[in-house]
């Protein structure tokens, strides 16, 4: 119905508004090879508080750049059979339970849920041992520019958890996927940008996709508010407006999705404020993968009915 957003025709010909840097391709290679420079440091430790008959449940702990211990779910079945599967959590929320990663296990997948940093708790950097926060990450170090930005070492996160579970001698490394709603969704195709070697996304309604886009609609509700609140804290004049979209850019999903060779299945929610289906067809429109939508026409950023069992069918049925 599109209340308040473009039509389907134009939402399917939308190419974004968010400028992509100059420099973005070499920015992201270089990126990647600083992510090499840092030792790993794996550790699989076995979560002796949630014993399985058929498999192993262990918390998975690596270094990341910028100095953090990262950590991740995972659950490794007696009888592998080659796919895995990476999940990836909303903002400000938190990993699925074991529970929830039991389905594919099931299947003989490997999977792997990782929890995005200072979001959840689990991590220790050197800056300060299992803290958290739930606001401001999108924004966190824009002053300092793209490298200082938190989302650049989130996105490298991806990589590394991606490149871990690729290197399980259970795992074949061409046949893994990755799934996630909202700030996961976004960060579903991320990954599969930064390992082009990925088969397939199931992205829901992607968070971190055109963020001038979001400025120019006027959303004052979570996640793009902080933009809108940045703006009046640190630029009330939008002196450095220009700066601050090229800067985003750096860590906008629209400008990964060329990068992308796994086949994507997009949902979308066309009713959605939170993250609007323009932003999310910035990114779709720019895939030259096979790809494929799942439109939701009375739904926001809703728990869209069949999602869960269509991504658990289409995932198990490709790898």
């Amino acid at each position: 119905m599109l209340s308040f957003e473009m039509s389907y025709d134009e939402l399917i010909a939308y190419q974004g508004t968010n400028p992509r840097p100059g420099d973005f391709d070499a920015f992201w290679e270089r990126s990647v090879a600083s992510l090499d420079a840092v030792d790993p440091s794996v550790e699989f430790v076995d979560a002796t508080d949630f014993p399985l008959g058929s498999g192993v449940a262990q918390h998975l702990y690596f270094n990341g750049t910028d100095g953090y211990r990262v950590h991740a779910k995972v659950v490794r079945p007696a009888e592998p059979a080659g796919p895995a599967v990476l999940m990836f959590h909303g903002y400000g929320g938190e990993q699925p339970k074991w529970v929830e990663l039991l389905p594919y296990a099931a299947r003989g997948f490997t999977v792997a849920a990782l929890d995005v940093r200072e979001q959840v708790g689990f991590r220790t950097s050197s800056q300060a041992a299992n803290s958290f926060s739930m606001h401001n990450h999108l924004v966190h170090g824009l002053d300092d520019g793209p490298d200082g930005l938190l989302y650049k070492h989130v996105f490298l996160d991806t990589r590394r958890l991606t490149d871990i579970i690729a290197g399980l001698p259970e795992v074949d490394a061409s046949r893994i996927a990755t799934t996630g709603w909202s700030q996961g969704g976004g960060l579903s195709l991320v990954a599969a940008a930064l390992t082009p070697s990925i088969k397939y996304t199931a992205s829901v309604f992607p968070f971190l996709c055109d963020y001038q886009r979001t400025w120019d609609l006027n959303l004052e509700t979570a996640p793009y508010d902080e933009i809108v609140t940045w703006f009046k804290k640190r630029d009330p004049q939008h002196l450095r407006q220009d700066e601050v979209f090229t800067t985003l850019g750096y860590i906008d999903v629209q400008h990964l999705a060329p990068r992308i060779r796994a086949e994507v299945a997009l949902f979308v929610g066309l009713e959605d404020q939170t993250c609007p289906p323009s932003t999310q067809f910035a990114a779709y429109n720019k895939l030259t993968s096979p790809k494929s939508t799942h439109l939701y026409p009375d739904f926001g950023h809703d728990d869209l009915p069949g999602a869960h069992d269509t991504i658990y069918q289409l995932i198990t049925t490709n790898l």
